[in-house]
């Protein structure tokens, strides 16, 4: 692509911003490059050829379609010209690149719109997200749902206008400049963050131009389907100390037809979500005044998380761990040994200030520097390893407000939480057996084929992240990486997810809006052990230090009961309803056979009530049916002459009248076998 010397398209002439470099023309001269594409083919084109005319070549369909494409493994835009030899993947729709790309460039035209509607509004961030896109904007003053549909519409004619993007860079200086200018001060904040060294790229389109490096679309017409969703706050930077801005979030897709099917798809998602249900049916609240990220679990919400503890507490005593009781709390020096006071201060709360008090505690973030405290208190030789310890902790971490979601992101939370000290020739076994527990546990809930593994490694560009060496970091990682394939674990790779002290196998699961999150972690550290002193006399009678498995086998109890409600729409398997029968009584002349019948129950350890309101036996069977409970109880006078019950299952209806005998034994085996 060549420009006349002067001109920036979009721009016109003599008002090119200073600094302008040209990155999308030829470097003179004919030569030939070498491109492989798709299924090993190999094409051979000039040097300077964009990636739009390689696609071009190949079929006039594929051009129409491609949205971007991966070169060398890195996404570029179509505009791309290549001047070497490279690997080349198109990528549609359909890849995750390419829908990137897609909604990325919905953003910068939401942020378009938005600067026509109100052209005092500062702007922020605005990147593509996994269902979509959002852009943060500085209003003066505060939009609203009819706003919302003025952006959306404003968007259409943008995109109607089907304006090209063009990119140029500006160096650090230039950029800084051209932004102070235009009186966008976030997009100065964030150039001024970048090295001096650093060239800075733009996207223009028609009247917009915004600070971003891409990829993107080649012009605002190839959108198609877009919607505007919803606003919320979020703080600049994820800092609650700045202020406070409005994101607006939003979707896109190729066909209309797509985008409705999203959003059905969306509105019985908000059908499921937990936070909705959660509340409705009693299971837990917020309170403004007690703070975000800290519920209040009601009964039945603090029932299911008491049945889960007891499960895994048992499950785990069966699994020959050693249960501990830790502090909630410690000096400072403890998380300076352990190396969280230098690498996740800003994720603690921090009590005391240290520079006046004598003693600066810290609320927990975790518990391996209390549980190493267990593994200390003895001498250990070879033959006592490996030592398994568990807990049921609580936590407390500092998390952004942006960041909060019912009970799947909390600032307190309780953990099944668990830390392993073994040799070198223990450590597959070791670690094998805690992924066991965990299937287990996914197995046993009905969570197991929601989850995925991801094997998250540490950043190598970004070593001050983490402690130990660069080679002590690849031979664990190659370890694990071999852990991982020999127990046959289909799994991803992340750079940059690990734990400051070692690598970790992260169990992800996403909630009904498809955000993904940690459910259950094992982890291999090979540091902590050192760093505590926590020494064993090996065969040899030589002091060696163990590796440390720190693992969880059900996560966050919070999280696993939000992601149970959405699972199961709030109707809980039996053996973990809060309530799992409730006796309806036709009438006040049978309260005291219904009572009987709860108490035979409650003997045999049934979570049972009476609904002895004065009200109809129907409306009674349809709030019983509201509140999900799994089984109703039906009693009057034949019931009571007979001493049996009617039954009406969740599942099945209507089941007739029964023996309670039956009944029971009927129920304690599907709670016995935790049926899902």
């Amino acid at each position: 692509m060549f420009f006349t010397p002067g001109i920036l398209p979009g721009f016109g002439r003599g008002i090119i911003p200073a600094g302008y470099q040209k990155i999308n023309e030829q470097k003179g001269g004919i030569s030939m490059m070498k491109i492989s594409l798709k299924g090993g083919e190999m094409k051979t084109f000039e040097n300077g050829t964009t990636l739009f005319e390689i696609a071009k070549s190949i079929s006039e369909g594929l051009a129409r379609v491609c949205l971007a494409a991966e070169v060398d493994g890195e996404v570029k835009d179509l505009t791309t010209p290549l001047d070497k030899d490279a690997d080349v993947k198109f990528l549609t729709f359909d890849d995750e690149g390419g829908r990137l790309a897609y909604r990325h460039t919905a953003s910068h035209v939401m942020a378009q719109a938005v600067k026509r509607l109100y052209p005092n509004t500062k702007l922020a961030i605005g990147p593509a997200i996994e269902n979509g896109f959002y852009y943060d904007f500085d209003f003066e003053t505060p939009v609203s749902a009819a706003d919302l549909e003025k952006i959306e519409a404003e968007m259409k004619k943008i995109i109607k206008e089907d304006l090209p993007l063009e990119k140029y860079e500006l160096p650090r200086a230039e950029a800084i400049r051209f932004m102070e200018e235009k009186g966008e001060g976030y997009k100065v904040e964030l150039i001024e963050d970048l090295p001096d060294d650093a060239v800075i790229s733009f996207y223009k389109q028609g009247d917009f131009t915004d600070l971003c490096a891409g990829p993107h679309l080649l012009s605002t017409g190839k959108l198609k389907a877009v919607k505007l969703q919803y606003t919320a706050g979020a703080y600049w930077r994820g800092d609650e100390k700045n202020k406070m801005l409005t994101r607006i979030y939003g979707t896109a897709f190729p066909k209309k037809s797509m985008l409705d099917e999203y959003l059905e798809m969306l509105e019985e998602a908000k059908k499921r979500d937990h936070n909705k249900i959660g509340r409705e049916l009693g299971f837990f609240k917020t309170v403004d005044y007690i703070g975000q990220g800290l519920p209040i679990l009601l009964p039945k919400g603090a029932r299911v998380i008491q049945l889960l503890q007891r499960f895994v507490e048992d499950e785990e005593e069966k699994r020959g761990y050693l249960l501990t009781k830790t502090p909630f709390m410690a000096k400072s020096d403890l998380y300076k040994i352990s190396g969280h006071w230098d690498h996740y201060r800003d994720g603690m709360f921090v009590l005391g200030d240290a520079d006046k008090d004598k003693e600066v505690f810290a609320l927990r973030p975790m518990t391996c520097p209390f549980q190493f405290q267990a593994y200390l208190a003895d001498m250990r030789s070879y033959r006592d390893l490996p030592l398994r310890y568990n807990e049921t902790s609580t936590l407390f971490r500092n998390e952004d407000s942006g960041e909060m979601h019912g009970l799947i992101r909390v600032r307190q939370f309780t953990i099944s939480e668990g830390h392993l000290a073994c040799r070198p020739d223990q450590l597959e076994e070791e670690f094998r057996q805690c992924v066991d527990l965990a299937k287990f546990m996914l197995e046993t809930l009905g969570l197991a084929e929601d989850v995925s593994y991801r094997f998250s490694k540490w950043d190598e560009n970004d070593k001050d992240k983490y402690i130990g060496s660069a080679e002590q970091w690849e031979e664990v990682q190659d370890r694990m990486r071999t852990i991982l394939d020999h127990m046959g674990i289909d799994y991803t790779e992340a750079s940059g997810e690990a734990a400051f002290y070692g690598p970790k196998l992260d169990i992800q699961i996403k909630n009904v809006f498809g955000k993904e999150d940690t459910l259950i972690t094992v982890q291999i550290d090979f540091q902590l052990a050192e760093r505590f002193g926590m020494e064993y006399i090996d065969t040899d009678g030589q002091k060696k230090y163990p590796y440390v498995i720190h693992r969880t086998s059900i996560g966050c109890y919070e999280r696993t009961l939000a992601l149970l409600l959405e699972k199961y729409a709030g109707a809980l398997p039996t053996w973990l309803s809060p309530v799992q029968v409730k006796v309806l009584p036709i009438s006040e002349h049978y309260f005291d056979y219904a009572n009987q019948v709860k108490k035979a129950l409650a003997e045999k350890r049934i979570r049972a009530e009476v609904d002895d309101r004065n009200e109809k036996i129907g409306y009674k069977i349809r709030e019983a049916q509201l509140e999900k409970v799994p089984y109703m109880l039906i009693v009057g006078e034949k019931e009571e002459e007979e001493q049996t019950v009617s039954v009406r299952s969740r599942k099945d209806g209507d089941k007739g009248a029964v023996k309670l005998e039956a009944f029971l034994g009927d129920i304690l085996e599907e709670i016995e076998t935790k049926a899902k």
